[in-house]
């Protein structure tokens, strides 16, 4: 049996306003360009992806079936400016054919720099989930599929997922295929599903290139590469972007059409089904163990963490944000804290990129700024300031210490 696993990423980050050393001020985001670009994206791929995948639901009478990581940045911009791509994810949920996967609520890699962080995100994504869609996350993906052995120790000991996802990267798997349940490392319960990357980037990066020679993709013909897999493994993990339905891929590719096509296509062959990840999960056994000492990701050719963390400039920049955590929070200023979360979303340091080559265009194409160094710069001179919000409000509360009768300091 080859069961098609469907998980779409959807996530847009609080792009940071054009912030100089001579700004005194604590408003940080372009809350007109956040608001254009959400509004533009939700016309372009959210509501035509949701409305086309809750037909076929409907269509299949509930054999269609998908997941989606829902990034707590992107849960707030669809609230304030397109509440009717709310509407729509909720209209989904309700089907019981859609499951909603557990990540870090500011999309942060705040796994590599402060578990407390890390576990308090999770915590907070979690419950926006059960708010918006009653639903309750049991599989967890980190940002950006970043894992290693002990990110998948740490969420096996939270106690809350039965499985994680990540990169179905050669490197890790040598001669094994990524269409099998494994088990990461060191852990005892917990599962592991990996990526196909080959199909998934046929339909999310290669779908419009006219220079492919698989051009033009079809629904028959990439149903009869899932066929394939029969025999050979037990899923096909198909993870990707939301956007590439209608924004990265533009409807005028085909790409809504080849969606529309593709379930029935799938289904004719008697052996292959639509699972969730959690239904992934309970239908199938692991084959094996996964050893992943090392960090992976989804990014790039090298699929590790070079997209974040290549370049002097990012290092930097996230060892700074990090260092101010203790600082942060102690301050006990909500805005303060809130502010610093969203400078922990990892778009921030994606734009600080300065890999160029056969990746390079990918990474241009996704930054609002003329430069890196641009984005490092303007980056910092945000920081500075919240840094210099925390001292103040540091040294206004012992201040008020100070005020206060001998007896009374505590």
């Amino acid at each position: 049996m080859a069961s098609v696993c469907f998980y779409f990423q959807v996530h847009q980050p609080h792009r940071l306003r054009h912030y100089t050393v001579f700004d005194n001020h604590s408003d940080y985001f372009d809350d007109t360009k956040n608001a254009a670009i959400c509004r533009k994206v939700s016309d372009k791929c959210y509501l035509s992806a949701n409305r086309l995948i809750l037909k076929l639901i409907n269509r299949y009478g509930g054999k269609f079936k998908v997941s989606y990581s829902i990034t707590g940045t992107v849960l707030e911009q669809f609230e304030q400016y397109c509440p009717e791509v709310l509407s729509t994810f909720e209209a989904l949920a309700q089907t019981g054919c859609v499951e909603f996967i557990g990540e870090t609520y500011y999309h942060s890699l705040s796994f590599l720099y402060s578990q407390d962080e890390f576990a308090q995100q999770v915590q907070k994504h979690t419950e926006a989930i059960e708010y918006y869609f009653s639903h309750t996350p049991r599989v967890f993906r980190n940002t950006e599929l970043i894992y290693n052995n002990d990110l998948a120790r740490y969420i096996e000991k939270m106690g809350r997922f039965d499985a994680i996802i990540t990169e179905g990267a050669d490197h890790v798997l040598g001669y094994r295929s990524p269409n099998f349940v494994y088990q990461p490392a060191g852990c005892e319960r917990l599962k592991l599903l990996l990526k196909n990357y080959s199909l998934s980037d046929d339909i999310a990066f290669r779908f419009s290139n006219k220079g492919w020679k698989e051009w033009p993709l079809t629904a028959e013909k990439f149903s009869s590469w899932v066929n394939a897999v029969n025999g050979n493994g037990n899923i096909v993990n198909l993870f990707m972007d939301y956007e590439t339905l209608g924004e990265h891929q533009w409807a005028d590719t085909g790409i809504f059409d080849f969606l529309e096509h593709l379930p029935e296509m799938i289904l004719r062959h008697p052996d292959n089904d639509f699972k969730t990840p959690s239904e992934v999960v309970k239908s199938y056994e692991p084959v094996g163990w996964v050893d992943v000492p090392h960090l992976i990701s989804w990014a790039d050719m090298e699929r590790d963490l070079s997209a974040w963390l290549g370049n002097a400039m990012q290092s930097n920049a996230l060892h700074e944000v990090y260092r101010i955590e203790e600082m942060v929070k102690r301050s006990g200023d909500m805005n303060i804290v809130k502010d610093w979360r969203k400078l922990l979303t990892s778009d921030h340091f994606y734009y600080m990129c300065t890999k160029y080559f056969s990746d390079g265009d990918v990474h241009k194409y996704f930054n609002p700024y003329d430069s890196p160094y641009e984005s490092y710069i303007n980056f910092m001179n945000v920081l500075d300031h919240l840094r210099g919000r925390c001292k103040k409000g540091a040294d206004k509360s012992q201040e008020s210490k100070e005020d206060l009768p001998e007896t009374a300091v505590v």
